[in-house]
């Protein structure tokens, strides 16, 4: 008997008596008895307890970009555990493996003279961020800037601060207020004009920063619309707003650069990272930081003031020598360039997909991330319970559109027999 053995309901009150195990962003009675229990993985495929082969599409939730079950990096943890699993960098304390990640990632960032803050992951760096964005207004002197816009369809995590910026509306929803924190207002996510609309009347006097993912991911796989992010940023800039560069999903190559503001020529004042710095092997996160709004915190006087951030794993340093080895890997292996390939390898696939099925309304790529948005009579999470039977995995997200973002270590081959397979389902589909 396997563990969702054990877990089947009978009757619906059976669901009761499920797992402990509350799982995330379910609709658990609808999960109870059909939940795939990951049980290893290897290279861009996992495996299931029941037995089943499937190939990684989604490379989990965007971060197993160097595949699974990597030896080096299960290595490099049982070494830096064997030597210091891990110490605090609280004060006057740090340790050597988050200094020395410290100074790689400010070498990578995409500004001049990065600081560097680490914690947990992607959540925990947005309420950073937000945070250290009012807190950079606070210090200035300019008291009435605490507002935060994001986008519509944006999603920045789910800890206080990225429910409150959701631009997916269910995500805010439930809590007996529109926003879990009030200063906070939507922009639109392709329109300029309408972006400083909202400025004007909202009155920059008022606003703290920008953030924006460079390509929307579980807002529905939305590239940037040309010149968009670059008006963005032009607007930050008119208006004295902070600008922050969400790239928990873009960061660490899955745009063709290390960096998604690379690509699209920015310069932000605070960049998020996560997912990729360590494919995922440890939980890890943070925030680059541009002079600008470090500087201040680092004067030389009893009168400069303490930002105060911080988690008791803030620099852990097993985690830090995960993300060290990775990012070597990453540079080794030249997994940057092999990204720029796999998208026009994707770009090729898609492309002919949605010419020859008519039931693929748009196929979106930037970088190795795709989105298919189906037809509205078509079920996406239909369409991806079936690819799960042909030993393929994806995620339906807004808009009706399925995920694909595989790891950068794929071959041609593998993109070609995943589209083929999102194809057959599609035709399948369309003929109910």
């Amino acid at each position: 008997m396997t563990l969702t053995d054990s877990f089947v309901p009978t009757t619906s009150g059976a669901v009761l008596d499920g797992p402990a195990l509350w799982s995330a962003q379910a609709h658990m009675p609808s999960v109870i008895g059909r939940q795939l229990v990951i049980e290893r993985g290897e290279g861009s495929y996992v495996f299931t307890s029941d037995g089943r082969r499937l190939f990684d599409g989604t490379a989990g939730l965007w971060h197993a970009n160097v595949g699974h079950a990597h030896p080096e990096l299960a290595r490099a943890a049982y070494e830096q555990m064997m030597r210091l699993e891990t110490y605090h960098v609280f004060q006057r304390y740090a340790n050597d493996r988050a200094l020395e990640l410290g100074e790689l990632l400010a070498s990578l960032a995409p500004m001049e003279r990065a600081k560097v803050i680490l914690n947990s992951g992607g959540s925990d760096a947005i309420d950073v961020a937000c945070k250290l964005a009012r807190r950079h207004w606070q210090r200035e002197g300019r008291e009435s800037k605490q507002i935060i816009l994001s986008r519509e369809h944006a999603y920045h995590g789910l800890h206080a601060y990225g429910t409150s910026i959701a631009g997916l509306s269910f995500n805010r929803e439930g809590y007996g207020t529109e926003s879990l924190v009030p200063e906070t207002a939507r922009i639109s996510f392709d329109d300029l004009a309408e972006v400083e609309a909202t400025i004007e009347r909202i009155g920059a006097d008022r606003i703290a920063a920008i953030v924006s993912e460079p390509i929307q991911g579980t807002g529905g796989v939305n590239p940037p619309e040309p010149g968009y992010l670059e008006g963005l940023q032009r607007l930050a800039r008119q208006h004295d707003l902070l600008l922050i560069v969400d790239e928990v999903i873009t960061g660490f190559g899955r745009t063709g650069e290390m960096f998604a503001s690379q690509r699209y020529g920015l310069e932000p004042d605070l960049v998020t990272f996560a997912k990729g710095v360590t494919s995922g092997y440890a939980p890890l996160g943070g925030v680059l930081v541009a002079p600008r709004v470090w500087e201040p915190f680092y004067l030389d006087s009893p009168d400069t003031p303490i930002f105060r951030h911080g988690a008791t794993y803030s620099g852990h340093a097993t985690a830090a020598a995960v993300a060290l080895k990775h990012l070597e890997i990453l540079e080794r292996d030249g997994l940057v360039a092999r990204v720029r390939e796999l998208e026009g390898v994707l770009r090729t696939e898609l492309s002919g997909l949605a010419q020859r099925q008519a039931g693929v309304v748009e196929a979106r790529v930037a970088g190795f991330l795709g989105g298919v948005a189906l037809d509205e009579r078509i079920d996406a999470v239909r369409v991806a319970d079936r690819l799960i039977e042909l030993g393929f995995i994806s995620r339906p997200l807004r808009g009706n559109t399925l995920q694909l973002s595989p790891p950068f270590i794929v071959s041609d081959q593998e993109v070609a027999e995943y589209v083929s397979a999102i194809e057959q389902t599609v035709a399948e589909e369309t003929q109910r």
